[in-house]
């Protein structure tokens, strides 16, 4: 499959993004038609790539947020392989059969009509270009009666202590390389609590392509020392490694006096997230300069060995489309034991997605873990509860959340139990939360000091709390910006964090107070972050931050085939 992605001159980037803020405020600075363009936007239009508060975010998402999904022939009905429609036998192994013959078949979709099929174990797609597909989320139910705890065996976390990894890791439909599954539930059966990545359970499953030479963040193109084994369209990793110093961390932070000072050598869980690992796709080789079909996330400096490396071989092109999963009721757990009655996850997973998808009575709905360029559209998180209704964590990078709900619990939480929201943790960054509908939960950003990552025109009831040990460092890295953002119960926690994160920017937020859980910046002196429109929700232009991106050219046009 062949993708062409074109784009003007610098000259025509720059006419076309003043245009955007032009148009926003034709007749004056403020209209009620119109609404208020920030100096930020304005500012962000003249550096796209490299603005110190905002990110660049306009690529991220399945096939850099292409507006359609593959649509895949359909290669095997689910009731030809056994699956009941009508909820009276255990539908799962053979709807795995119809997952695995399309796997065999090098991909399809795999056709699950209308009804309600009853699951007593989990679905696992490990397969490239394997969609697994309903007739509708009103129409296909998957009914889920057994606890990934049930299925696998208690899952404990690698940092020690009595909690559960269950409660930020797998899901009922798990997509997941055949392989990597495979070692991951061993691991986890064996009680050798693994690493979850992109790299192994050890992360020790990659080897060098080649060095690359320094560069700076927002570039496409790199230098690398060697291009003999790099081609169009091949997913590599780009790893960079801390040094003595933490100078890698430290620029994550933004950088400067604050994070200088910060004590990094005790934050254990963080710094056990390094080397920071970004997955992307080379877009154009000519000699030894290399294309990427996004900007650099960061500066590339030699005192952090940076390379191009190879990875586990990812699931590509993979996606869950029209169903409902529901599982049994039951209340939920205590805080950070949950049994693994959690919704679609997607783990080393690149270029994949899910689209009108209803999770309900789940513990935790849609999971990223070590997935990057993936689409969660039209999605739902319903029922009785749920601690993480969405977690991105592991190191995922560059996806989108867009269209999405989470509805008001049905029943009362009961006590020991906690809620976060929209989660994000665990140096991942340039993902997007993108119109959302938010009837309880938060902003959860979870320690592990995710960085570059935006949230935009989201209604929020902001009832929730937001976690993370203390050994998982600070709670924000550089670069968040919350833009558009509707706060139902004027709750400031995590929603306003110009007092909170560095190099970062709060635009168009309604008035809000400090109450319930109240932060203080990790790192001391300026932070560097803006506030503007405070108090004027609703009327900020652009009004979605990711939409106006998406509107701006990007480099020269380029051509690579995807595989």
């Amino acid at each position: 499959m062949s993708d062409r992605w074109e784009g003007p001159t610098r000259r025509a980037l720059l006419g076309s993004a003043t245009a955007v803020a032009a148009g926003a405020v034709t007749g004056g600075p403020a209209t009620a038609a119109t609404g208020q363009v920030p100096a930020l936007w304005r500012e962000f239009t003249r550096t796209p790539f490299t603005h110190p508060q905002i990110p660049y975010i306009g690529r991220a998402g399945q096939r850099a947020g292409a507006a359609h999904f593959p649509r895949r022939p359909v290669v095997a009905d689910v009731r030809a392989y056994g699956a009941t429609a009508d909820g009276s036998a255990d539908s799962a192994p053979a709807i795995n059969r119809a997952v695995a013959a399309a796997g065999r078949a090098g991909g399809g979709t795999v056709h699950i009509p209308p009804g309600t099929y009853r699951l007593d174990g989990l679905i696992h797609v490990g397969h490239s270009n394997v969609v697994l597909r309903g007739a509708g989320s009103a129409r296909t139910k998957l009914y889920a009666t057994r606890s990934l705890t049930e299925l696998i065996g208690a899952y404990g976390s690698r940092y020690g202590g009595d909690k559960s990894s269950w409660s930020w890791a797998g899901g009922l439909i798990w997509f997941c390389p055949a392989d990597r599954f495979d070692s991951l539930t061993s691991a986890i059966r064996a009680k050798a609590w693994p690493f979850e990545g992109w790299t192994g359970n050890k992360r020790d499953e990659w080897e060098t392509l080649t060095e690359v030479e320094p560069a700076r963040r927002g570039s496409w193109t790199v230098t690398v020392a060697d291009p003999g084994r790099l081609r169009p369209g091949r997913l590599v990793l780009l790893r960079l490694a801390d040094d003595a110093g933490h100078t890698l961390l430290e620029h994550m932070a933004g950088g400067g006096p604050g994070p200088e000072a910060y004590r990094w050598d005790d934050k254990t869980k963080l710094t056990s997230y390094v080397p920071y690992e970004w997955p992307v796709r080379i877009a154009r080789v000519r000699g030894r300069k290399v294309t990427l079909e996004r900007p650099l996330p960061l500066d590339i400096r030699p005192e952090w060995d940076p390379r191009l490396t190879t990875h586990v071989e990812a699931l590509t092109g993979s996606g869950v489309e029209g169903l409902t999963l529901e599982a049994v009721e039951t209340p939920q757990a205590p805080h950070l034991l949950d049994r693994g009655l959690n919704g679609v996850a997607f783990q080393c997973a690149y270029d994949c997605w899910a689209d009108d998808i209803v999770v309900r009575h789940m513990d935790n709905g849609f999971g990223l873990v070590s997935a990057s360029a993936c689409t969660l559209r039209n999605t739902r998180v319903a029922g009785r509860g749920t601690h993480h209704p969405y977690f991105c964590r592991e190191g995922s990078h560059d996806n989108l959340v867009e269209d999405f709900v989470i509805e008001e619990r049905t029943t009362p939480a009961p006590a020991g139990t906690q809620l976060h929201g929209i989660n994000v943790e665990g140096l991942s960054s340039y993902n997007v939360w993108s119109r959302g509908d938010m009837r309880m939960g938060t902003f959860d950003t979870h320690r592990g000091m995710p960085f570059a990552n935006v949230r935009t025109d989201i209604t929020v009831t902001n009832n929730g709390r937001h976690g993370g040990d203390a050994v998982a460092g600070p709670l924000f890295g550089a670069r968040f910006t919350h833009w558009n953002i509707r706060v139902t119960n004027a709750r400031a926690g995590l929603m306003r964090i110009d007092g909170l994160a560095p190099y970062s920017a709060t635009v168009g937020i309604n008035e809000v107070t400090e109450f319930d859980q109240i932060d203080v910046p990790d790192f001391s002196g300026d932070l560097h972050s803006r506030l503007e429109l405070y108090g004027t929700s609703g009327t900020v232009r652009p009004r979605n931050l990711y939409e106006a991106q998406r509107e701006i050219p990007d480099v020269p046009s380029r051509t690579f085939s995807a595989r």
